[in-house]
């Protein structure tokens, strides 16, 4: 991968935005006499690098300007052009993006932690202004991690800690699943080596024990959906390494994952997910409890796709998931996927997206409204956000994300400061709790308020969210 060239990028990008080679190839000139003089610890040639973040930019269809800053994003870093300089030859939107993925190094920091603390804040808060800052990161966190090898033992895991915890979580909140599941695999490569290399082994064994039941479950598909003239692509796929090692450690066992191994359904946009879910239970008994519909109530990062465990031939289990072509390109790059979807208006559409649809962008923002310290921040960030989450219904079956541990309270601060101030009764699946009653995943919550009721100052001993400590605290202000 490394022995990437310019040109393998301009065919890349030839493919679905030729119109801008020019510009892509000036930036590429640009950074390769920046970088001139340098080299990774790979001994490699320094350009070796941003051409690959490039040409990772080119898998979500990057934009223009994106490309060109993933080409010149360490040159104000570490290299003598300025920003100024790139303003000039390439615009205020390369220079936006340039400036949105170089670190803070010119600031007083007292030590390293505090520089790297401020650098995650400024980089998660840069999705306030523009997401393809992240995106850019991304592809340039996972180059780094794909070259971990050169980097001395600490260094490593450092880096490896960094990306599992703050990077991988953040892939999966824009919805970029793919490039979440290829972070976790590199960092459990660093992490735990030797159970990467024992569950690497594990996903091969299983490949090749499910073989002959994949063959037979392809060959009854095909069959069946060509009687219902319905066209599909399909993608067999076992667990990514990371999962698997979650599931294990949580003390599963193998027999009692129920979507090891998964079958992804690839419909057209205009057949019918539901129909294609009838013609396949008609073909294979379900385990009726084991279906869930993220069409009807798409997850918190946007996936969508209907899913349903069957009992397939040989024995074996094999979790379906059916979805539309624009679904997939969704579930599978996230907001990413619409520079696809909305050429030249790319940019305009994620940021709507972000901001109307991923509940976790307004718990940043509401986090940055609460705390001022840079470590404090990425503290509650991880816990709030990063965490393991737990997600609970309103009474009109809208999902709400929270961090485990919460409460009737912080839920409803979630909602708005108004159900919290003015909070009386609440009632989970029917029955009434206390306020202050811990929340489980897929509780339905109803809330009851009163004009004359109001916050308890003793229900800080009991929330866990920063808005629901701030607004408390506000209160009796």
């Amino acid at each position: 991968m490394n022995n990437i060239s310019i040109e393998d990028v301009i065919k890349e990008i030839t493919k679905y935005n030729p119109s801008e080679i020019t510009r892509v190839k000036k930036a590429y000139d640009l950074a390769s006499y920046a970088h001139r003089n340098q080299k990774r610890e790979s001994n490699e040639p320094y350009i070796i690098h941003p051409l690959n973040v490039c040409m990772n930019l080119t898998k979500f269809r990057a934009d223009g300007a994106t490309l060109c800053a993933g080409l010149l994003h360490d040159v104000v870093e570490d290299t003598d052009i300025t920003l100024d300089e790139i303003k000039t030859q390439f615009g205020e939107e390369v220079a936006f993006l340039v400036e949105g993925v170089t670190k803070l190094s010119n600031m007083h920091f007292n030590n390293k932690v505090e520089e790297t603390n401020a650098n995650i804040r400024r980089l998660i808060n840069s999705l306030n202004d523009d997401v393809r800052i992240i995106i850019i990161k991304l592809c340039d966190r996972l180059h780094n991690m794909q070259t971990l090898s050169y980097k001395a033992q600490d260094k490593q895991l450092r880096n490896a800690e960094e990306t599992l915890h703050i990077f991988a979580p953040l892939a999966y909140f824009i919805g970029a699943f793919r490039l979440k599941c290829e972070l976790e695999d590199l960092c459990l490569l660093y992490l735990k080596p030797e159970s990467y290399q024992t569950l690497d082994t594990k996903i091969k064994e299983i490949e090749l024990e499910y073989q002959d039941c994949s063959k037979k479950v392809i060959k009854d598909v095909k069959k069946a959906l060509k009687e219902n003239n319905i066209s599909f692509t399909y993608r067999i796929k076992v667990f990514n390494i990371y999962q698997l090692y979650q599931k294990i450690n949580k003390g599963y066992k193998l027999s009692d994952i129920h979507d090891l191994v998964n079958f992804k359904l690839v419909i057209p946009d205009n057949e019918d997910p539901y129909r294609v879910l009838g013609i396949i239970h008609k073909l294979y008994t379900p385990m009726n409890y084991k279906f869930k519909d993220y069409i009807a109530s798409p997850k918190t990062n946007m996936y969508r796709s209907l899913h349903t465990t069957v009992f397939a031939p040989d024995n074996h289990l094999i979790q379906f998931q059916i979805k539309t072509q624009t679904m997939d390109e969704i579930n599978t790059y996230g907001l990413a996927a619409y520079w696809k979807f909305y050429k030249g208006q790319g940019k305009l559409k994620m940021q709507q997206e972000l901001k109307v649809n991923y509940q976790f962008f307004n718990t940043i923002r509401d986090l940055n409204a609460v705390v001022d310290n840079d470590s404090d921040f990425i503290s509650r960030v991880k816990q709030e956000i990063f965490s393991n989450n737990i997600y609970v219904y309103t009474v009109n079956g809208d999902i709400i994300e929270l961090p485990n541990g919460s409460t009737i309270i912080d839920f409803a601060y979630k909602l708005h400061t108004d159900f919290g101030n003015h909070l009386y009764k609440a009632y989970i699946n029917g029955k009434e709790v206390k306020l202050y009653h811990k929340l489980n995943n897929k509780d339905r919550i109803m809330l009851l308020q009163k004009n004359t009721a109001h916050p308890r100052y003793s229900w800080l001993d009991y929330v866990v969210t920063s808005k629901a400590k701030k607004s408390i605290k506000e209160y009796f202000k």
